[in-house]
This record gives structure tokens, sequence and C-alpha cells, in this order.
């Protein structure tokens, strides 16, 4: 197949194309603009196969976007690019509608035109896979998961600009006829991930011996999937996955944020020999500081539906997904160092002044 994959030099696309490289014959173009989040070393093992192509396009860019889906001619494209940290989406909520909203707008409508001029053969093969998020959901209570049927509930302009793309993508499928499947997945933690993220910031804070910020009491739990889990899914639903359909993917992990950092700090305990000055224990390093506004209390995934009718489940759980990928930032400080050689330093953002 021709996989068309928008995002593919982010953290979630990156570990799709990887996967699709090296675990298939497909042919791979990867559609991405390389914000502050996109990086092409996240690509270095596969970069030189014959079957990868780069294409340095915004999505908000409809005349890029056309000229680049009728050149490469996909059977599948996979939409992942996207505006996806809820603290910038506080500090400047413009960009994730220009992105998030009017990308998404651009890829539908370019797609629904490539897919009107092929073969009835052609379309029969063709799908548009969007990928989402729970936080479109909303935020749960101390009990219940979110199913492909709960009701939208965003709370952020990052989750309401999902949302929004999320209702663009099924008004395509039922008033245009474009063959579409979404999908919703909850927190991704693994390699390559950019350090903005609660995961990789508390791994390389405490490796320098600064402080850990917890939001609030710490007691909001995500349910977290390892990145490389979800991109067997992802690859999954966009062959196999019905038009029309929602399929939600969960790690089946529920952890508090808390537990996340204390946990990480045991694990760095016992690998970490000599720590940074004056630093006993890197669990001493944890502080408390004013929490995100709108912050969502609870996210929990049922995943019973893509076990079901694609036989899916994660791989990995919490513990073994840690362990890798802890591992993975101590093996790569010289990427570490070069994502962050920008104007991104690992200082919060999102306060509301």
């Amino acid at each position: 197949m021709r996989i068309l994959v928008t995002g593919g030099a982010g953290f979630i696309g990156s570990a799709v194309i990887r996967e699709i490289i090296n675990n298939s014959q497909d042919d791979v173009l990867n559609l991405d603009c390389l914000t502050y989040a996109g990086n092409l070393q996240n690509l270095i093992s596969v970069q030189d196969n014959p079957r990868y192509t780069f294409s340095q396009t915004n999505i908000t860019d409809l005349d890029a976007v056309r000229a680049v889906i009728d050149s490469f001619q996909p059977d599948v494209i996979m939409h992942l690019a996207a505006e996806s940290h809820v603290d910038r989406s506080i500090e400047n909520p413009g960009a994730f509608i220009q992105t998030n909203v009017v990308g998404t707008y651009n890829l539908l409508q370019c797609a629904l035109d490539y897919y009107s001029g092929l073969t009835d053969a052609a379309q029969k093969n063709f799908r548009f896979h969007h990928v989402s998020t729970d936080e479109v959901y909303g935020s749960l209570g101390a009990v219940g998961l979110f199913t492909e049927e709960t009701a939208y509930q965003p709370n952020s302009p990052y989750s309401a600009s999902k949302a929004s793309s999320d209702h663009l993508v099924r008004a395509w499928h039922t008033t245009f006829g474009l063959p579409t499947v979404i999908t919703n997945c909850s927190n991704n933690y693994g390699p390559y991930h950019f350090p903005e993220k609660l995961i990789p910031l508390m791994i390389l804070n405490a490796l320098e011996g600064k402080p850990l910020p917890i939001y609030g009491d710490g007691q909001q739990v995500r349910d977290w999937l390892f990145v490389e889990d979800h991109a067997r899914a992802l690859i999954l639903v966009a062959k196999q996955g019905q038009f029309g359909e929602t399929y939600n993917i969960g790690g089946h992990n529920e952890v508090k944020n808390i537990d996340v950092v204390q946990n990480i700090c045991r694990i760095l305990d016992e690998k970490i020999t000599n720590k940074p000055a004056g630093v006993n224990l890197f669990e001493d390093l944890i502080t408390i500081v004013q929490d995100r506004p709108g912050h969502d209390v609870r996210y929990a995934i049922d995943a019973s539906k893509i076990q079901k009718d694609l036989n899916w489940v994660p791989i990995e759980d919490f513990a073994s997904g840690m362990e890798k990928t802890i591992q993975w930032y101590l093996d790569n400080q010289a990427w570490c160092d070069d994502v962050q050689s920008g104007s991104y330093q690992r200082d919060r953002l999102g306060v509301i002044k």
C-alpha cells in the first residue's frame, strides 16, 4: 500500500512510520511542516529506505497539500499532524484552531477531491484515518471509562480543537461519503517524546537535579499507552477498520500523575549512581505547583471494541514500558540536547497571568 502520514516527524507519527517501514512492504510519504515538536532525527533509522519519502508541507496550505496527495497517489491517509500540548493551547489557542481545525478541513477537502477521481476499484481500497485523543470526552469521575459512544465535552482549547476536527471527519463521511475511520487514544509515552510532556520532562529534570513540578495535588489519573503499541493499533485500524467507525485505543494502565513521577524517581535511583549535586533521592525534587487551568481529573479508555473487532491488545504494561522509556532517554542524551536547542528549555507554559 501507499500510505501518507501527516505529522510523521512527531512523536506518534514517527513511531507509525518506523513500524510501517520495519514491519511491512508499504511505501510511506511523511508530510510534516517541522514545527518545534517535529524532528527528522526521529526517523534516522528509516530515512534511507527507498520506501520512505519526506515532504516538508504545512497542512494549512491547501494547494500544497493537494499537490502532495495528487503526486503520491495514496491508498491511505493517516492524519496525525496536530498541535498537541494543552499548556501551549492555553497560551496560544489560535495556532491550535489553524492547524487542528483548518488543517484537517484542508486535508478532508483534498482527500475528497482525490477520492472522487479514483476508479471504483481504487475507491474501495482508499480510506482516511483521523487520529485523535481521549481528551475530547472531557473529564471522568472516580469510576467509569470512555467508550466510543461517550458524549464529547472538551475542556481545553487543545481538546476543543481536536473535537472540532473529529466532527469534521465524521461529517465528511456522512455527507460526502469519504471513507473515514477515527481513533481516540489515551496518553502516549515512550522513546522520542518531546520533553514538554510529563514523563520526558520529569526524566530530564531529574537528571539535572531540577525541580519536578506536579500540578495541583498530583491526583489526576491518566491511562498510559506505550507509543509502539499505539503505532501498531493505528496501522491496524488504517488497514482494517470499518468505514465510519471510531475506535478507542488505551493502554489499560491507569496511574495518578504523582505515582508516575514517583515511579520515574525510583527507577532512576536504581540506575543512576552519580546523582546531581545535593540530590540524595530523586523523589526529593518533587515540587507541587499551581494547577493547570481547567485540568481534567481523570481519563480512562475502554478499548474493548478494538480488541473485539480487530484483535488488538497492548504488549507493554506500565512497568515494562516505563523501563524501556527511561533507558532510552539515558541512552540518547544527544537527541534530548538537540530537540531543546531552540526556544523550548523545559520552562512552564500555559499559566494564566
